[in-house]
């Protein structure tokens, strides 16, 4: 939540770690935090290669997360479960993504969780900072500076959620070609959830009308829910929901729920084999 959700919490790790006005502690981080994040150990093409990675891959090309990146983990989680009103018993990325399932069941509608990740996403940062985002940099160059700092941002602060990813080129409508993407590899926040539902109503809906609505930036993200990859699009505005081709995906192959209809014998026609929950 590309937080999912996301989530991007992006400018995050570019500030440090978060003071947070709800803590009582003066040290960072809270032990609290420290808990909760224990650690178990249709891609936009562009004819630019890219132009800045921003990856720490361990063995097979996968991300090793940080002390960092633990921090950051924690505390998404902890607005996660406040916005819920419920955590998990498990520890590090299992137990987020139990907290995102139960985001995803507690709405009663697709809307009510995407504005509920909405909130999600706005209680990462200081009010003050969206503000003069949106009003200070994003009108800057039609955009471009500030869809360029949130590509960079996201890539190196976003990693322990979505997995190794790097800035490219992206085209905008009007042909021009900005290194304001983010290309995530394998995306981690879809391949754990099992479920396309929960990756477009709490990660690329929720992180679309954020960025554009409270920092003033246009994004359109690409899931591919073939091989999981995830192509962020800064400064290119999503199309119409009616015509989003991520929102007519059938569920995925790993969907436990889809498969437990299949072998059911349902979703017999191709217009049933649409994902419940989007």
């Amino acid at each position: 939540m590309a937080t999912p959700l996301a989530t991007r919490s992006c400018l995050l790790a570019s500030r440090g770690p978060p003071s947070h006005s709800a803590a009582s502690s003066s040290s960072w981080p809270p032990s609290s935090l420290l808990q909760l994040g224990r650690r178990p150990s249709r891609r936009l093409h562009s004819s630019s290669p890219q132009v800045d990675a921003a990856a720490a891959p361990g063995k097979s090309g996968e991300y090793r997360p940080s002390f960092a990146d633990d921090l950051l983990l924690a505390f998404f989680r902890s607005k996660m479960v406040e916005e819920v009103g419920w955590d998990s018993e498990k520890p590090g990325y299992a137990g987020l993504m139990e907290v995102a399932n139960r985001l995803m069941v507690k709405g009663k509608s697709a809307l009510e969780t995407e504005q509920a990740a909405i909130r999600v996403l706005q209680s990462l940062f200081p009010p003050l900072l969206l503000v003069l985002y949106k009003a200070l940099l994003a009108p800057i160059g039609n955009g471009q500076l500030a869809a360029m700092m949130l590509a960079r941002a996201t890539a190196l602060s976003c990693q322990w959620l979505m997995g190794t990813c790097s800035v490219n080129s992206v085209t905008l409508p009007d042909g021009k070609s900005w290194s304001s993407g983010v290309f995530v590899e394998k995306c981690k926040y879809l391949e754990e959830s099992k479920c396309l539902g929960i990756c477009i109503n709490t990660c690329k809906l929720p992180t679309q009308t954020f960025f554009k609505d409270h920092m003033g930036v246009d994004l359109y993200m690409e899931p591919n829910f073939e091989d999981y990859s995830c192509q962020f699009n800064f400064g290119v505005p999503p199309p119409p929901l009616d015509t989003d081709k991520a929102l007519k995906e059938p569920c995925l192959d790993i969907c436990t729920n889809a498969r437990r209809r299949r072998e059911l014998g349902r979703n017999s026609s191709p217009d049933e084999l649409g994902c419940p929950q989007v």
